[in-house]
């Protein structure tokens, strides 16, 4: 064997190794978080159907958010900063402290438990990071992994929490950095999502509700006129929730300084609010609302639902209450739409489901995995009314963000304007 072919030969073989490394990760990693993410999702769905089954409890709102303001404190995450911190992580390629999944998982079933109105898939990206960084330095993986291994863990708690394997896989590629892709974490985030996937089935079948929107208007010029509208609209509303969320952060911090205080006004004014609504519609992620605006045609919501969950969630987290804000995005994208489908020439189901995708599309600023989740969630009949509105949403809503830490690598409309923040 000459050498030119002996280099070709471990050349290739090294490779093999390598994706032989990452495919066993994805394995390993989609078992173990999968395992502990689906379980999360069921103590989740455990507390949800209590508080709904015995609605006096929400009272206790208050003292659940002082609860774990010293749960935080006890296990010195004084300053929680959720998905951010995740986020900073794979930019810098950091730790994500072990602690944060204990931290995030028993905060987020407590805030569920009293009706905090926030979601869980949110919080599924930081157990997923933490998780993975751990299972990464139990295995002894390299430092110059670690951003893979973190990207891995995120793929298998989505995927296992909301049932979209395909959508996890892409999702937290994509969603790290705005504008470039890490390919090379790709092969383990696919393996651990399905993985993940296959295990939440098992562990909890059936646990997500079937939406099937009926009454598809064949897409046409009118009807791609008025899905630019409506992509418009979305975009605007997801900027308004991302900035109402941030500075409702803002304004909690800068007038109550202690924290416990601050819990404390927080639920307070959840459960005024939500003795003012006379529902508790508003309160915990909403799923089931979302089920009903798709799945129900003769369902009816008011027309500004979609603002009521913007202040029930601002205000919730506000107070240093956990959980994610992603189900709530698709709450009020899903109310918004069911609102203004009429107007749009669209059912009220179409309407609904389009208007969950592309407010998720505005306040994540991960277009391709907003089409992999409407796909997942809705099928493909509607592929053309997503492929316009993810790309009008994307464009429209400008570099804001849930997430502080996301990195706008390239400008949304001037590819020369690199390194940007989001809003």
């Amino acid at each position: 064997m000459s050498k030119k072919e002996d280099d070709l030969f471990y050349n290739l073989l090294s490779k093999l190794l390598i994706n032989l490394k990452w495919m066993f990760f994805g394995i390993l990693t989609g078992v173990l978080v999968g395992t502990v993410s689906a379980y999360f999702g069921k103590a989740i769905s455990i507390v949800t159907r209590f508080r709904m089954a015995n609605p006096y409890i929400i009272f206790a709102l208050p003292f659940a958010g002082v609860c774990i303001v010293y749960y935080y404190h006890l296990l010195g995450a004084r300053s929680p900063r959720g998905t951010n911190l995740v986020l900073d992580a794979i930019h810098k390629e950091q730790k994500v402290p072990l602690r944060m999944a204990p931290l995030i998982i028993v905060s987020t079933v407590i805030t569920h438990l009293f009706g905090g109105s926030v979601g869980r898939e949110g919080a599924a990206l930081q157990v997923g990071g933490s998780l993975g960084n751990a299972i990464g330095q139990l295995v002894r993986f390299n430092e110059k992994d670690r951003r893979n291994t973190i990207l891995c863990g995120m793929s298998a708690s989505f995927s296992a929490l909301f049932g979209t394997p395909l959508a996890a896989s892409i999702m937290v590629i994509e969603m790290s950095t705005v504008g470039i892709m890490y390919y090379s974490a790709l092969v383990p985030c696919v393996i651990s999502a399905l993985t993940a996937h296959f295990v939440a089935e098992m562990i909890n079948p059936g646990a997500e509700a079937v939406m099937t929107v009926s009454e598809i208007t064949p897409f046409s010029v009118k009807t791609g006129g008025f899905t630019i509208i409506f992509a418009i609209l979305c975009a605007l509303v997801a900027v308004l929730f991302c900035v109402v969320l941030h500075e409702t952060k803002s304004i909690a911090k800068n007038y109550i300084k202690n924290p416990y205080l601050r819990a404390l006004a927080a639920g307070v004014l959840v459960v005024i609010m939500t003795l003012l609504v006379d529902s508790q519609t508003y309160n915990g992620a909403g799923s089931d609302i979302i089920a009903k605006c798709i799945n129900d045609p003769s369902y009816r919501i008011v027309p500004y639902a979609f603002l009521l969950k913007i202040i029930f969630t601002a205000v919730t987290l506000s107070g240093g209450f956990q959980g994610g804000e992603i189900v709530p995005s698709l709450f009020i994208g899903t109310t918004f739409g069911h609102a203004l489908a009429g107007v749009c020439g669209m059912s009220p189901a179409l309407g609904s489901a389009l208007g969950a995708i592309l407010v998720f599309c505005g306040v994540t600023n991960c277009p391709i995995a907003s089409i992999l989740i409407g796909f997942e969630l809705f099928g493909f009949d509607m592929s053309s009314y997503l492929l316009l509105g993810v790309a009008i949403t994307y464009l429209f809503s400008g570099n804001y963000s849930l997430y502080a830490s996301q990195k706008i690598k390239f400008n949304k409309y001037d590819q020369s304007i690199t390194d940007t923040k989001t809003h």
